[in-house]
């Protein structure tokens, strides 16, 4: 520090690096800078701390922003039956299969069985996440026989798991893919009670949740089970017999479904459009300039972005890899197609001959219908691959 000298004087120097809080002086400034190490756990609380004081300070650019920013695609539990039976092919199964799901997916894993009454009859082994497919798989080899199937517990309990505080929501869907030997809770009798109370559950988490469940090698007729997924409003449950069933069930449901859904999707906000846009087209032969504009209009607000970036995280397997590609090409036409109309309208306006942009129009639209009805036969194929919802 520099201290400024009295009249006539000389600068003094004085070295206040090792000073604690003195100030020399009637005009200087010291500033002390302190590095403290905090542990990492203190660390994590402390961005969770400064995190909520972000929201109650700046909460609209937290919530409208910054919140939807990190929102899963897709949350997925997988809900495993550790009762009795063959558990090391369900973890087997479901270690190869989460190593292939999505890259956006927000993961978790709870598993079922134990005594009646017990607080550990079922337990949430990892929770939700990005990421931690590895940590899920290596969860799911250490899970342990259990005594009784706490099926109602452990639905119950999963259900919940979706709406801890902080929880972030899907932007798409929130599932619980179930993977049981049996089709009734071991602890309550009582049918009815137990979907009563998995029902209540559900909607008192205000959340529109999916249900998957396979059953394998299910002891009775799994006719508990089919009128649990009836309650449930979901679909039948997929029933499996051997390991290579399970696998391919378990596998169906995490990876490939996922696929076919944000496929689907492209096709169904992309094709309308695109129909519109051919109707328009014939309308503005008879100056009807009003349903090309409205056309166009919808055509430039139908986005697929999240379903594109979805296909981009499920690279898996071949077939995921061409309905990723058809899905771009299409998106990529569309915008053709739109531009072609644009210009169209554009001649029509103007009096022009419409006979040259009609031609460039009518070449967009069909290279676009020519992947678009390439995209739907992929589609049905992989489709009809699917597990059938009988024994």
């Amino acid at each position: 520090m520099r201290v400024e000298p009295p009249p006539g004087g000389e600068p003094v120097s004085i070295d206040l690096r090792g000073a604690q809080g003195i100030s020399v002086g009637d005009h200087t400034v010291q500033k002390n800078t302190f590095w403290i190490a905090l542990p990492p756990a203190v660390r994590r609380l402390l961005i969770v701390v400064l995190a909520g004081v972000l929201v109650v300070g700046s909460g609209f650019v937290a919530v409208r922003w910054i919140v939807p920013m990190f929102a899963p695609i897709y949350k997925t539990t997988f809900l495993i039956d550790a009762a009795e039976g063959d558990l090391a092919s369900v973890t087997n199964a479901l270690t190869t299969v989460v190593g292939n799901s999505g890259e956006h997916d927000s993961q978790s894993l709870r598993s079922f069985g134990g005594d009646c009454g017990s607080e550990d009859n079922t337990t949430q082994l990892v929770g939700f996440g990005t990421g931690n497919r590895q940590e899920i798989a290596e969860a799911a080899r250490s899970v342990r026989q259990g005594s009784k199937a706490t099926l109602q517990r452990g639905i119950v309990e999963a259900v919940g798991d979706f709406t801890t505080p902080m929880s972030l929501k899907a932007k798409q869907v929130n599932r619980i893919i179930v993977v049981t030997r049996h089709g009734k809770d071991a602890c309550d009798p009582d049918d009815e009670f137990v979907q009563a109370q998995i029902r209540d559950r559900v909607a008192a988490a205000g959340l529109t949740i999916e249900f998957r469940f396979i059953g394998y090698q299910v002891l009775d007729d799994g006719e508990r089970l089919k009128e649990l997924t009836a309650q449930l409003k979901s679909q039948e449950p997929t029933f499996t017999n051997s390991p290579e069933e399970l696998s391919r069930a378990l596998a169906w449901f995490a990876t490939i479904e996922p696929v076919l859904r944000s496929s689907q999707s492209v096709v169904n906000v992309l094709n309308p459009t695109v129909d519109k846009l051919n109707s328009a087209s014939e309308a503005l032969k008879n100056g009807r300039f009003d349903l090309a504009d409205n056309a166009l209009a919808e055509a430039r607000d139908a986005v697929v972005d999240i379903e594109i970036k979805d296909l981009d995280g499920r690279t898996s397997s071949a077939e995921a890899v061409r309905l990723r590609d058809l899905a771009v090409r299409l998106r990529t036409l569309q915008a053709s197609v739109i531009e072609a109309a644009d210009a169209l309208l554009t001649s029509a306006r103007s009096g022009r001959n419409l006979a040259e942009p009609l031609a460039v129009y009518t070449k967009a639209a069909d290279g676009y219908n020519a992947v678009a009805r390439e995209m739907t036969d992929a589609l049905t194929s992989l489709r009809a691959q699917g597990p059938g919802g009988t024994r």
